[in-house]
């Protein structure tokens, strides 16, 4: 297995296949297909990304950590094992209030 190739057939803990770095964000595509990408992150307290649109509906699963989605000007405080839906070409911005990790799922079409 290449260093960037996500396990097949393994059962893994999400949380534990991407890991925190100081003063960084750290991502890990799981999954990258032409309906959609599933990608790992882990967020250094205090990191974010900025508000920006995305094309199609993006879903935000916290697996560990607490962190805040702005979704159209609008704070959501989402804690682990929460999820919310940000929905397509609506900004949205999300920002580390501890450390965190999370799932993002990306739907196409």
């Amino acid at each position: 297995m290449s260093t960037n190739e996500f396990p097949k057939s393994k059962v893994v803990q999400l949380k534990e296949e991407v890991a925190y770095q100081n003063g960084s964000i750290v991502s890990r595509i799981i999954l990258k297909k032409d309906s959609g990408n599933l990608t790992l992150f882990a967020f250094d307290k205090g990191q974010s990304l900025s508000e920006h649109t995305a094309p199609f509906d993006a879903i935000v699963q916290v697996l560990e950590g607490k962190a805040e989605v702005v979704i159209a000007g609008e704070s959501y405080q989402l804690n682990e094992n929460e999820t919310i839906i940000m929905p397509a070409d609506i900004p949205h911005a999300v920002n580390a209030i501890e450390q965190f990790k999370m799932m993002l799922t990306m739907v196409k079409n």
